[in-house]
């Protein structure tokens, strides 16, 4: 496969390239190969000579000539036995290191790569004994981005059934009162606002990555919310009203709340947009968001407000919902077939007394849930305890998983589950886990080796790290060439070329010393390079972030500089910033929403219950969902961040009709806050888990990620919503005792006495009421 591998061709205008033109050269000017093949060839040529003298040793073993190298990293799953002689071997590990110096290079070496995946494959399928799992710099972005194909199809499912349930739930049986279209145009809004999002964040040279596939849903939970909270303040409203004055009283009654949850989104993820994120994905993330959720606000003031308008009108001039003909009166329509007479009810003003015309909209199925059911279940004395008692088992289970959270580090988190990464991980991690991948020091600069204080300058800033013990005896072995010899540094150089190099106990490191001459024939060290390989566990994978936290503490603080490198110190960055950014935002934005609602709501009280039930809310999800194995990285804090806008949006409202009640008691102003929005919250969250549904399917982590985090926040939100709050209010503060107003003399009782006269010409008071 090696052969195989090196005689791939990539045909360019006039010259067919090959691994030996674009791979990194040797000092030899060969390039540079895993020394596990030239162990593999030794052993080849001992078997072809009958020399049964040769062997493998673990984790070093020698060449034939005479050279130590280090293996631990190239082969896995090993048996050994005497000593450290190896047995057997499980898997072996290749890596093909490519030039990167120019844009034709770079092209050469993208092409070459994606050769080299279809080469292996092929090799893969004549030789079915042996397993392999090809792997580029590309396949972790290929495979990223393959999430946003493989959801397609699950995406326009979901879609189906939202655009279902949003017309089921704004639909009832009075053909004039129903509103099927309005919730068809509340999903058009939000898709309007994303699409805006998309395109601005297009044109202005924003990449697309499938993070994006959360945006849809954020603005799901929101927007939709937002127009049914609108809906349900249309119901409220008279119908002798004119349109012009409904729509004034659900702008008055709606808006101002939709206002200050949407401002506080924007602030959330204005944050997470602006450069204290240091991670592009997020940032372009947040960012969408921001634009999706400003254009949906004004798309809902303006678009879905006019759509609210007309059908006010077709409303009043009691036309169908659907069809938009007039509707007859029930007494034309006693000769029409059932199904026609069914299609065409409606009822009618003149129909409906005094008493009856405020409770028209109470046939509407959800309404009529809440009012005549479930608001009276929930507020009853022998449901509280039962409540009760469930909102401990919860907390109980929220504090055991939120004792267990673990932070990600797996790459397979945020791509698609059928693919080469996931693969190429799963097998690096079972066989090749004992070892950390091998960690690159690069000093880069020309430092005076052969002075004694400088020897003693990076051994004083490494002495604390016990795993780069090698260092220090490198070092020593500085030293005691210097001292023994005495030499100068020209001398110095020239025996360190010469003779260091193949110094025995230095050369499984592979050290690499650059030398440059100058115009007087001396020899200068301008850069010099070191490898390590620690001893980590395989099921502990915070060592090697200690690992990597060490060894950058030290870069910085050393007098020496150096860097050090390893591919997978990438993904390592990555999910230490993907967890630390995101957190240290929310928690700017959590203290900015507190102060920022502190001057804007109507009562103190109300800022006090929204901050205890985002702190549980946020608490249960956390737990729960580190019981559904969810791990903390960059897709999970993202969501957690939402969370606490989405409880807001929900919670707000419920609280603020609650804490400003006055002169009923806590009970009857629980129902009236649940009779008020519980539609709306109902309503929206209904078509937000219809929605989800689909990414449970996907064969992809980050959507199983995204569906489970998601799920777990519009539950909790609800069970708070539902439950929770409608029991716990009923025995918490603010009280609702009646205050006992001051008598003002100026306050005079002015009574209407109504006589009706007998025929006995008596006069008798028939009736007195008290204005």
């Amino acid at each position: 496969m090696h052969a195989a591998v090196t005689k791939i061709q990539v045909p360019r205008p006039g010259f067919n390239y090959t691994f030996a033109h674009i791979c990194i050269l040797n000092n030899d000017k060969t390039c540079i190969v895993d020394d596990i093949v030239h162990v593999l060839e030794e052993l080849k040529n001992a078997r072809a000579t009958n020399r049964t003298n040769f062997a493998i040793t673990y984790p070093i073993t020698h060449l034939k000539d005479g050279r130590a190298v280090y293996n631990g990293h190239q082969l896995g799953g090993v048996t050994v036995h005497s000593k450290d002689r190896v047995k057997s071997a499980e898997a072996i590990q290749l890596t093909y290191y490519l030039q990167s110096i120019n844009s034709l290079n770079d092209m050469v070496a993208e092409r070459w790569e994606s050769s080299f995946c279809d080469t292996v494959r092929l090799f893969q399928k004549s030789n079915s004994k042996v397993k392999m799992y090809p792997y580029t710099s590309s396949s972790l972005r290929e495979d990223f981005q393959k999430t946003s194909r493989v959801s397609e199809r699950y995406l326009v499912t979901s879609l189906i059934l939202v655009v279902t349930m949003a017309i089921l739930c704004c639909s009832m049986q009075d053909c004039v009162r129903s509103k099927p279209w309005l919730g068809l145009l509340g999903l058009v809004t939000i898709s309007l606002a994303t699409l805006t999002a998309a395109g601005i964040i297009n044109l202005t040279g924003g990449k697309y990555n499938s993070t994006f596939l959360g945006v849809p849903f954020i603005m799901l939970g929101h927007g939709l919310y937002g127009t049914f909270e609108m809906l349900s303040s249309w119901r409220k409203t008279r119908e002798d009203q004119h349109v012009k004055e409904r729509t004034a009283a659900v702008y008055a009654d709606s808006m101002l709340s939709f206002s200050l949850t949407t401002a506080m989104y924007l602030v959330t993820f204005g944050i997470g947009a602006s450069p204290f994120t240091n991670i592009e994905a997020a940032r372009i993330f947040c960012c969408n968001s921001c634009i999706a959720i400003f254009f949906n606000y004004l798309y809902v003031l303006s678009f879905y407000g006019s759509s609210l308008v007309f059908t006010g009108y077709i409303e009043n001039n009691y036309q169908h919902s659907i069809f938009c003909r007039k509707v007859p009166k029930p007494e034309a329509l006693q000769e029409k077939p059932a199904w026609y007479r069914f299609l065409l009810t409606a009822r009618f003003s003149e129909d409906t007394t005094e008493g009856e015309e405020a409770n028209t909209y109470e046939s509407h199925l959800l309404v009529c849930f809440l009012k005549r059911y479930y608001c009276d279940w929930i507020t009853n004395t022998y449901v509280k305890p039962f409540v009760v008692l469930f909102y401990l088992i919860y907390i109980s289970f929220a504090l055991m998983g939120y004792l267990q959270v673990s932070e990600g580090s797996d790459l397979s988190n945020i791509v698609a589950t059928a693919t080469q990464t996931i693969e190429y991980t799963t097998a690096q991690q079972k066989y090749f886990s004992n070892y950390s991948p091998v960690i690159g020091f690069y000093i880069y600069e020309s430092i005076e080796y052969w002075n004694t204080s400088v020897q003693e300058d990076v051994l004083e800033y490494t002495k604390g790290f016990v795993r780069i013990s090698w260092f220090e005896s490198y070092l020593n072995y500085l030293r005691k060439l210097n001292v023994s010899t005495g030499l100068p540094k020209k001398n110095f150089t020239d025996m360190l070329r010469n003779s260091f190099l193949k110094a025995p106990q230095f050369s499984h490191f592979q050290e690499d010393i650059i030398f440059s001459k100058k115009y007087n024939d001396e020899v200068d060290v301008v850069a010099s390079r070191m490898f390590l390989v620690a001893k980590t566990m395989e099921t502990n994978r915070e060592e090697l972030y200690d690992l990597l936290e060490t060894l950058r503490r030290l870069s910085v603080t050393s007098k020496v500089k150096f860097i050090v490198f390893n591919p997978s110190f990438v993904y390592m960055d990555r999910y230490a910033s993907s967890l630390g950014a995101p957190l240290h935002n929310s928690c700017i934005s959590a203290l900015f929403l507190l102060f920022f609602s502190a001057f804007l709501v109507a009562d103190s009280l109300i800022n006090v219950w929204i901050t205890l039930t985002v702190v549980s809310v946020e608490f249960g999800v956390i737990g729960f969902m580190t019981l559904w194995k969810v791990e903390l990285d960059c897709i999970s804090v993202l969501c957690l961040i939402y969370g606490i806008n989405y409880t807001i949006d929900n919670c707000a409202p419920l609280l603020s009709t609650f804490v400003l009640g006055k002169d009923f008691t806590r009970t009857k102003w629980v129902k009236n806050a649940l009779e008020v929005h519980g539609v709306a919250i109902l309503q929206s969250y209904l078509c937000y888990i219809v929605g989800l549904i689909p990414l449970a399917a996907v064969p992809s982590n980050l959507t199983c990620t995204l569906f489970r985090c998601l799920f777990l926040i519009a539950f909790v939100t609800f069970f708070h919503c539902f439950a929770i709050l409608p029991v716990i209010l009923t025995f918490l503060p603010p009280s609702k005792k009646k205050r006992k107003e001051k008598k003002n003399p100026e306050n005079r009782e002015e009574i209407e006495c109504v006589e009706m006269v007998d025929i006995d010409s008596t006069r008798v008071v028939d009736q007195i009421t008290t204005v």
